[in-house]
């Protein structure tokens, strides 16, 4: 790997996972090399990126989505402008970090699987809706998918050394989010700055507002399933309010295992990048064992948080309902972002836009992105009632 230097390539080096990536390839300029990034809209974050880390190549989309060929940014002229999917198969590349948001994470994924490259996921869109095709392409190909979800790197830890035959269940870890003590009489009042107000973790504000609802635990239900090879009903969720556990793994002797570090997304993200090694990084925060630390788990309610009960449901449906679950979720989220719908139309769009879905049990790729457009499409009918 280029004399012992790891050569990386972030897709969605903007966002929120794309930065803290590079915080990590800063303090260990030595271990990672920035090879390529891809960004969507953030031209001037690209920029200041590409002067600091001098990456061989670049993706960008402009206004439209589409992958620029030709870029007015004075520092992206330094760079080879290619698309997601041709950074993620560059001969030149060992470690494609997917950071990218959506289904825009589907074929780099798929283009890496079939490059054979080592594979780091962000995107929970991308085992979401197309997780079959994801997995078997990924046996295929003799690649491991390495989860930087915290929740899934707390479990592929858990798992390190284990028998899947003795695994009774995977016990997912959520916050709660801003609003889980709130009576319900008070949510459909909520706006977008409070519900982007996370009490623990700092990430984008897609992921963020899906935290507030819940959809974010529920797509990791799904996640977890085809990333470990479980049934959906051995996947349950504790709310855990001060995001310490990360997540668990009870076993058949009654034991459990449980990953437990302060909240920090450099974590996990540096975990995927340096597998199998740990690496000392003196800017993660540490625990404290000399103070006293509470370790208080609940029941979700999923009457105040129908997203997490939609998610599960589309998950044991299958098919393509997972996909039509992503996508309208994401055009409620915008929706509420841009405030045109309120915090609690968020679950009853995406419950409508399942409940009229006719799925296909085992889908190509093109039958999941037609049902992902079905979806939007139909996301956007709901918002003129």
């Amino acid at each position: 790997m280029g004399g012992g230097v790891k050569r990386i390539a972030i897709l969605g080096s903007t966002g929120s996972i794309g930065q803290q990536t590079l915080d990590v390839g800063r303090i260990f300029n030595d271990r990672f090399r920035v090879f390529g990034l891809g960004a969507g809209r953030n031209a001037q974050l690209l920029a200041k990126q590409i002067d600091e880390f001098q990456p061989q190549v670049v993706s960008f989309q402009g206004a439209d989505g589409e992958p620029q060929r030709n870029c007015p940014l004075p520092s992206v002229a330094r760079a080879e402008l290619l698309s997601l999917e041709e950074i993620a198969r560059h001969p030149d590349v060992d470690l494609v970090v997917i950071a990218t948001s959506g289904k825009a994470g589907l074929a780099p994924t798929l283009a890496a699987i079939r490059a054979r490259k080592q594979i780091a996921l962000a995107n929970k869109e991308v085992l979401v809706m197309a997780g079959a095709i994801i997995m078997a392409e990924a046996k295929q190909h003799g690649v491991e998918i390495m989860p930087v979800d915290s929740e899934h790197s707390a479990i592929w830890q858990c798992l390190h050394g284990e028998h899947k035959d003795e695994i009774v269940q995977l016990i997912l870890t959520a916050s709660g989010g801003p609003f889980l003590h709130y009576p319900q009489d008070r949510l459909a009042a909520i706006t977008p700055d409070e519900a982007l107000k996370h009490p623990t973790w700092q990430m984008g504000r897609k992921v963020t507002i899906d935290s507030a609802t819940l959809m974010n635990k529920g797509m990791e239900i799904i996640e977890a399933h085809w990333l470990f090879d479980l049934p959906m009903q051995r996947i349950n969720v504790l709310i855990h309010p001060k995001s310490i556990v990360h997540s668990m793994v009870e076993f058949a002797d009654g034991s459990v295992k449980a990953q437990l570090s302060q909240p920090d997304m450099r974590l996990p993200i540096q975990y995927a990048m340096s597998y199998p090694e740990r690496l000392f990084n003196p800017q993660l925060p540490r625990m404290n064992w000399g103070k006293p630390i509470s370790l208080h788990f609940e029941q979700p309610d999923t009457v105040k948080s129908p997203c997490l009960r939609l998610a599960r449901e589309a998950g044991e449906k299958g098919g393509t309902y997972p996909a039509v679950l992503c996508a309208a979720d994401e055009v409620a989220v915008e929706l509420f972002l841009s405030r045109r719908i309120g915090f609690l139309d968020i679950a009853r769009l995406v419950e409508q836009v399942l409940e009229h879905h006719h799925g296909i049990s085992d889908p190509s790729l093109d039958e999941i992105m037609a049902a992902d457009a079905w979806a939007r499409e139909s996301a956007g009918e709901w918002r003129s009632k």
